[in-house]
C-alpha cells in the first residue's frame, strides 16, 4: 500500500487511493470509544430512574423525557454538525462536542429540578453526542474501501461493550457515592472524548497523474503530426487548382480535390477530436492546481470525481435523489424499533412471571448478542457479491419477525432466545444503515458528508416519538407487549422502503445513461454537419473556371 506523503500533526493525510487501513486504524479507534461515551453512556442512563423519581418525586414518563430529549437533540442537530464541519473541520467540532457532553453531565448532578435536566442532559450533552458521532464516522468511512463495512462493525460495537461492562460497574458505584458524584465521574470519564478528536486526522485523495501527462503528451505528437498532414494536403489541394488542364486529366485541380477529399474529412474529424481532449486535459489540469483534491478513487470503482472548489456547508439536494429518500424513510420508521425494545423488555418479562433478578438479566444477553452481530456483518458484507442493501433488508425483516414472537413467548427461556437474537440482528442494522450511505446503491462517498446529516435529521423525529408512542399504547391496553407490536409495525415500514431504493437507483441511472447517449449522439451529428461545412467548401469562382476551360 501508499505511503501517505504527510503525516505532519495538525495536517491532512495525502494517499494516492483510499488506504483501506493506515491512520485510518487510529480513526477506528476514535470511533470506538466515541461510541462508548456516546449511545452507550445513553443507554445506561436508565440505572439513574429510579433515583431520579426519588430525588425530584417525579413521574415514570416525566422522567423519561430526559434520555427521549436527549436522543432527539442527538439526532435533530445532524445538520448543524454537517455544516459545522464543512466549515471549520471536523476535528475542532469533535473537541468542542466532547467539552459538551462532559459538561452537561457534571452539571446535571447539581440539578435541583428534573426540568433543569432537560437542560443538562437533554440538550447540552444531546448538542454534544451529535458533534462528536457524526464526525468520527464520517472520517472513518473516508479511511476505508473494501473493508469498510467490516471495520465499521467492529468500532461501533463500543455501544454493546459499554452496555455489557458499564452497566454494573455504575449501578455498584452509584451505590457507594451516590447518583450525584457517579454522574460527576461519568462527565470526567467522557472527556476523553477531546482526545479522540485529535485522532481525526482529515484525508485527502491525490490519484497519481504521470501516466496521465504521458498520455497528454503522445496525443499532442498525435495533433502535431496531423497537423501537418493537414497542411501538406491543403497545399497539394492549392497547387492542383492552381496548375491549369494535364495532359491527364482535363481539370487535374477538381480532379486532385475531390480524390483527396476523404482524407481531409478523416483528418479533421481526427484533428478536432485531438484537440478537444487536449483542450479537456488543460482545462482538468489547471482545475487541479486551484481545488483540493478531495476525490475519493476506490479500488473497486472505475470513476473518481473531484469535489468543488467550495463545498454546501449543508446540502439539502440530495432530497432530489429518490433512493436516499426512500432510503431515509426506511430510517424513519426503523427507528421505532430501536429504543422502544431496551426500555420495555424487563417489565415485559416481569410480567410474563420472570423475576425481577431474572429480567435484568435481558438487557445483558441483548448486549452480548449485539456485539456479535456487529462482527459477522462486518465479515459478510466484506465478502458478499450482492448488493450489500439486499443483505441489510434480509436482517430488517428477520428482525421484524423477532419483534413479533415476545409478543406471543411467555415463559424465561423464550424471551431469553427473541433478547438474543433480538440483539444479534439489532447489531446487524444498527451498525450499517449510517455507513451503507456511502455504498454506490445509495448516495455514494462522495456525498456522503451532506447526506448523513439530513438522513440523521430525518431519524430524530421516529427517536424523540418512539417511546412514547409505545408508552401510550402500552397505558392504553395495559399489555407491555402492544410496545413490541408498534417496534415490528415500523420496522415492516422500513423494509418496503428499503426494498424501493434498489430499483429506484437503477431507473435513475438507466434514465441517465439514455440521457447522456442522448446528448453524445447529438454532438457527434452536430460534429459531423461542422466537419462537412468546414473542409467541403472551395473558393471557386465561375469566372476563374471559364477562363481554363
Amino acid at each position: 500500500m501508499s505511503v501517505p506523503n504527510s503525516w505532519s500533526c495538525l495536517g491532512p493525510n495525502v494517499y494516492p487511493v483510499v488506504p483501506d487501513g493506515g491512520w485510518g486504524w487510529a480513526v477506528a479507534v476514535a470511533f470506538f470509544w466515541v461510541e462508548v461515551c456516546s449511545y452507550g453512556i445513553i443507554k445506561i442512563l436508565g440505572i439513574f430512574l429510579q433515583d431520579l423519581i426519588g430525588e425530584f418525586g417525579e413521574s415514570n414518563s416525566r422522567v423519561s423525557w430526559v434520555i427521549s430529549i436527549c436522543i432527539f437533540i442527538f439526532n435533530f442537530t445532524a445538520p448543524l454538525s454537517t455544516m459545522l464541519c464543512n466549515r471549520f473541520g471536523c476535528r475542532p467540532i469533535v473537541m468542542i462536542g466532547g467539552l459538551l457532553i462532559t459538561l452537561g453531565n457534571i452539571t446535571s448532578a447539581f440539578t435541583n429540578s428534573i426540568n433543569e435536566m432537560y437542560i443538562s442532559i437533554g440538550i447540552l450533552s444531546g448538542l454534544g453526542y451529535c458533534l462528536t458521532f457524526l464526525p468520527t464516522v464520517t472520517i472513518l468511512a473516508q479511511y476505508f474501501s473494501r473493508r469498510r463495512a467490516l471495520v465499521t462493525s467492529i468500532a461501533s460495537s463500543g455501544e454493546s461493550f459499554a452496555i455489557f461492562a458499564f452497566a454494573p460497574a455504575f449501578t455498584t458505584l452509584k451505590e457507594d457515592i451516590g447518583w450525584r458524584y457517579c454522574l460527576v465521574i461519568i462527565g470526567i470519564f467522557q472527556a476523553s472524548v477531546i482526545i479522540c478528536g485529535l485522532l481525526l486526522h482529515p484525508i485527502i485523495i491525490e490519484p497519481e497523474t504521470e501516466k496521465e501527462n504521458d498520455e497528454s503528451d503522445k496525443d499532442s505528437a498525435s495533433l502535431k503530426h496531423l497537423q501537418i498532414v493537414y497542411e501538406m494536403e491543403n497545399e497539394q489541394t492549392r497547387s492542383s487548382i492552381n496548375s491549369g488542364p494535364s495532359r491527364g486529366s482535363e481539370d487535374s485541380g477538381i480532379t486532385s480535390l475531390s480524390a483527396s477529399n476523404t482524407d481531409l474529412m478523416i483528418a479533421a474529424a481526427e484533428t478536432k477530436g485531438l484537440m478537444e481532449r487536449n483542450m479537456q486535459d488543460k482545462q482538468d489540469n489547471e482545475l487541479s492546481m486551484f481545488t483540493p483534491p478531495t476525490s475519493v478513487k476506490e479500488k473497486d470503482d472505475i470513476e473518481a470525481s473531484l469535489q468543488p472548489l467550495s463545498p454546501k456547508h449543508l446540502d439539502f439536494s440530495v432530497l432530489k435523489d429518490g433512493a436516499f429518500v426512500w432510503y431515509s424513510l426506511f430510517g424513519l420508521f426503523a427507528t421505532l424499533g430501536f429504543f422502544a425494545p431496551q426500555l420495555y423488555v424487563i417489565e415485559l418479562s416481569k410480567s410474563r412471571g420472570v423475576g425481577p433478578s431474572m429480567a435484568s438479566y435481558m438487557l445483558s444477553v441483548i448486549a452480548v448478542a449485539e456485539v456479535f452481530g456487529r462482527l459477522s456483518i462486518g465479515i459478510v458484507l466484506n465478502k458478499v457479491r450482492c448488493k450489500k442493501t439486499m443483505v441489510l433488508l434480509g436482517c430488517v425483516v428477520l428482525l421484524c419477525l423477532v419483534l413479533v414472537a415476545f409478543t406471543i413467548v411467555w415463559e424465561f427461556w423464550g424471551l431469553i432466545v427473541c433478547c438474543a437474537l433480538y440483539g444479534y440482528f439489532f447489531g446487524t442494522v444498527g451498525s450499517t444503515h449510517i455507513p451503507m450511505l456511502a455504498e454506490e446503491d445509495v448516495v455514494g462517498i462522495q456525498k456522503m458528508a451532506s447526506s448523513v446529516g439530513v438522513y440523521v435529521f430525518i431519524q430524530s423525529f421516529a427517536g424523540l416519538a418512539g417511546p412514547p408512542l409505545a408508552g401510550l399504547l402500552v397505558d392504553f391496553t395495559q399489555n407491555y407487549g402492544a410496545a413490541f407490536y408498534s417496534c415490528a409495525v415500523g420496522m415492516g415500514v422500513s423494509a418496503i422502503c428499503l426494498a424501493l431504493v434498489g430499483p429506484t437507483k437503477s431507473g435513475m441511472c438507466q434514465n441517465q445513461t439514455k440521457k447522456n447517449n442522448k446528448c453524445k449522439s447529438e454532438e457527434e451529428n452536430g460534429s459531423q454537419e461542422s466537419n462537412q461545412a468546414d473542409f467541403l467548401e472551395v473558393d471557386l469562382s465561375p469566372d476563374v473556371t471559364l477562363e481554363r476551360l
